[in-house]
């Protein structure tokens, strides 16, 4: 009988496949029992798709080339093999893995740890926007796993005395299209000149772009293919909407839309850091508990952010597109598209935000009148025609008036956050701390704000 036959049905090939893998256990790829216990605490209790590729083709010491979607578990199909190879051959700098953000740098950090807690892993982050001394001290520690942004790994390799790669076992570069996107291809190849050539190399991407390709010509050797997604696509239980409305009237239905769906976590994405800093005064000033992420923060106000929203003190994250990628936060229940991302793939990881991990989720994107070629492009891409958000107008309409005062006090608020950064010129606050305008403004009356 057919794979795809059971007694005269026919069924879904993916569907025999995916029984097959939910049957599977680590155990059965050939990760170590102490690993699978470090995986039950995890509560990952059965491998993805992406796993059950890449994980036995690793752990028999070939270079991988992973295609996987946003959220599928690649962290995992890298940092086992690795642990466990690690443990057979205990040595100190055995891993490097290359990442495109900060955040996705600090998570897959988290992720070795808590794999390798049992075993005593040690790692270092080492990005950007952190003190350099305090990263080469950590580096003179000779951590065994090193995750790190090119920029300031070849800075760390040109200027820290004593620091070298010339012992290491394990180069993965994860999101590599987007490293490649931003830039990164001179520092990659310095890396390339400076670490051994005989290493394992896993490279994971969500897209096979041209430059992907010639990464992966100079930097694998007879690389196996494991690819969970050839298409482009979004996960099944992602409710995804859009909404058509004028330009001048976003913000206003943007605080219909919260209020219709309160009580969920949101995520809300805006095309500039800017946008972003002012959209999240606007909400506070209308009582949500909304907090920015951008690149223009502070490593350590951007990972308090983060944090707050993990730890669900915050309902809404407002982000730039450095968080669209990679961040592992489990209970985001609505993403907002609020500003149309320009660049179709990054629809596919901001919208992974959302129904992670086999949970349901929404998405809402907004297209305003500048918007629509955009709109159609990513639909193209996802091969499906979006339903539009059922909205009551006239609500909305009802809110215009509320939302524009806000709009003038998060303006306000913006240039005083300007003018106290240029006297600083330091790192700002996040908008957590009262800047005390409205009080000024309203003449020192207390007013009760409430989220409607």
């Amino acid at each position: 009988m057919a794979a795809g036959e059971v007694q005269g049905q026919l069924v879904e090939p993916e569907l025999v496949a995916e029984e097959e893998q939910q049957q599977r256990s680590f155990k059965d790829l050939g990760v170590t029992d102490v690993l699978c216990e470090a995986c039950d605490q995890l509560g990952w209790k059965a491998p993805t798709k992406i796993q059950v590729e890449a994980i036995p083709v690793a752990l028999q010491g070939r270079d991988i080339i992973g295609l996987a979607e946003t959220g599928s578990g690649k962290t995992g199909a890298f940092a086992l093999p690795i642990l466990q190879a690690l443990l057979e051959t205990p040595q100190r700098l055995f891993a490097l893995v290359l990442t495109p953000t900060r955040e996705l740098a600090f998570q897959i950090s988290e992720q070795f740890e808590a794999l390798g807690s049992s075993i005593g892993v040690h790692s270092a982050v080492i990005v950007g926007g952190i003190d350099t001394m305090s990263q080469s001290l950590a580096l003179a520690k000779k951590p065994h796993i090193i995750i790190a942004t090119p920029g300031r790994l070849v800075d760390h390799l040109e200027n820290t005395k004593g620091f070298n790669l010339r012992a290491l076992k394990y180069l993965v570069m994860d999101e590599a299209d987007r490293i490649l996107n931003m830039d990164f291809e001179t520092e990659v190849d310095k890396l390339l000149k400076v670490i051994p050539r005989d290493r394992k190399t896993f490279l994971f991407s969500a897209t096979m772009t041209k430059k992907v390709q010639k990464l992966q010509r100079a930097a694998l050797k007879d690389p196996v293919k494991c690819a969970v997604s050839s298409k482009y696509q979004t996960v099944e239980k992602l409710q995804q909407y859009y909404i058509f409305i004028p330009s001048r009237f976003k913000d206003s239905y943007l605080v219909y839309i919260l209020n219709e769906l309160a009580g969920n976590s949101f995520m809300i994405f805006c095309s500039t850091c800017n946008n972003t800093q002012r959209t999240a005064l606007l909400l506070r000033n209308l009582g949500f508990t909304a907090i920015p992420l951008h690149g223009q923060m502070s490593q350590n106000k951007r990972l308090g952010s983060l944090n707050k929203f993990k730890a669900k003190a915050r309902s809404i994250l407002l982000a730039t597109d450095v968080a669209s990628r990679g961040l592992d936060i489990p209970h985001v229940d609505v993403v907002i598209n609020f500003d149309i991302p320009t660049h179709s793939k990054d629809y596919i990881h901001r919208v992974g935000r959302t129904a992670r991990a086999g949970r349901s989720g929404k998405s809402i994107t907004f297209v305003t009148q500048y918007d629509v070629e955009l709109f159609q492009r990513i639909e193209h891409l996802i091969g499906k025609k979006l339903p539009a958000f059922p909205m009551q107008e006239e609500e909305v309409m009802m809110l215009t008036e509320r939302v524009a005062e806000a709009q003038r006090f998060a303006r306000m608020e913006l240039r005083e956050q300007g003018e106290k950064k240029r006297s600083r010129d330091g790192d700002d606050d996040d908008t957590e701390e009262a800047i005390g305008i409205r009080n000024r403004v309203a003449g020192g009356k207390k007013k009760k704000r409430k989220a409607f």
